[in-house]
C-alpha cells in the first residue's frame, strides 16, 4: 500500500489512513499504519534500527481517513496538549441509514465504556468480580454536532463536527439516534460494506504546529466509493 502524506515537517507527519487498517498494531501482527509511517520514515532519513513515532489519536480500524503523529517527543507532546484542550477540530463525513428527523443538530449524552479488564479475576468471587467491573465502567458525556449535507431517504450524507473524543462516539451516537453508520454491523447495521469498511471518514483536522505555531488545515474528499449510495 502505498502510504499518502499530507503534511510533515521537522516534529510531525500527518497521512491518510485507508479503512481496514489498524493506527497502532495489535495482537494479530497486522501491518498498522503506525508501521508503515515508521517504514517510510526510516527510509527517507536513513535511519537504522528503531525509529521514534508519538501516537497522539487513532482511527478505528473499518474507519478512513486523516490521522497525525508527532515525529519527536516535543511534536507529540505539542500535539497531545492540544487534544487535551480541545483546539484541535476534527471534521467527519459519513452516510448513515435513512434520514435524521433534524436536518442539523447537537447530540449529548452519557456513554458508558469498560476501560479495561484485569487479568487475575479468575480467583476472585462473583461479587468481587462484579465491584471490578463497577470500578473499571465508566460513564462520559460525549457531544458532537451534525449536519445533513444530502439525503434520498435510504441514505444520507452527513457532516460530523465532535466536541469530545470517546471511544467510538460518532458509531454509537447516530445508531442511539437511530441513524447507524452504513456498514457498521457492531452498531446495529444487518448489512457490512463489500471491504468490511463503515461509511465514516475523518475528512479534516485543524492543528497548531509544533514550533511556530502556525494554524495548518489539512482537508481529504470523501472516498470515491461512497458517491452511488447518495447519488
Amino acid at each position: 500500500m502505498d502510504l499518502k502524506i499530507l503534511y510533515e515537517d521537522n516534529h510531525i507527519i500527518a497521512v491518510v489512513k485507508p479503512s481496514g487498517v489498524l493506527t497502532q498494531g495489535d495482537s494479530s501482527g497486522e501491518k498498522s499504519l503506525m508501521d508503515m509511517v515508521k517504514d517510510y520514515l526510516k527510509e527517507k532519513y536513513k535511519k537504522p534500527g528503531n525509529i521514534f513515532l508519538g501516537l497522539v489519536h487513532r482511527l478505528d480500524k473499518p474507519v478512513s481517513g486523516i490521522v497525525l503523529f508527532g515525529k519527536t517527543s516535543k511534536g507529540a507532546s505539542r500535539l497531545s496538549e492540544q487534544f487535551r484542550n480541545h483546539t484541535i477540530q476534527k471534521t467527519y463525513h459519513g452516510i448513515v441509514i435513512g434520514k435524521p428527523k433534524e436536518s442539523r443538530g447537537v447530540i449529548k449524552e452519557k456513554v458508558n465504556k469498560i476501560s479495561f479488564f484485569a487479568e487475575g479475576f479468575t480467583d476472585k468471587s462473583d461479587e468481587e468480580l462484579l465491584e471490578e467491573i463497577k470500578k473499571a465502567t465508566k460513564t462520559r458525556t460525549a457531544e458532537l454536532e451534525y449536519e445533513v449535507l444530502k439525503s434520498n431517504d435510504k441514505y444520507s450524507f452527513i457532516k460530523i463536527l465532535p466536541k469530545t473524543g470517546r471511544f467510538h462516539q460518532i458509531r454509537i451516537q447516530m445508531a442511539n439516534m437511530g441513524n447507524p453508520i452504513l456498514g457498521d454491523v457492531k452498531y446495529g447495521v444487518n448489512d457490512p460494506m463489500p471491504d468490511k469498511s463503515i461509511a465514516l471518514c475523518a475528512t479534516a483536522i485543524s492543528f497548531r504546529s509544533a514550533t511556530n505555531d502556525k494554524q495548518i488545515d489539512l482537508l481529504i474528499p470523501m472516498p470515491e466509493s461512497w458517491k452511488k449510495y447518495i447519488e
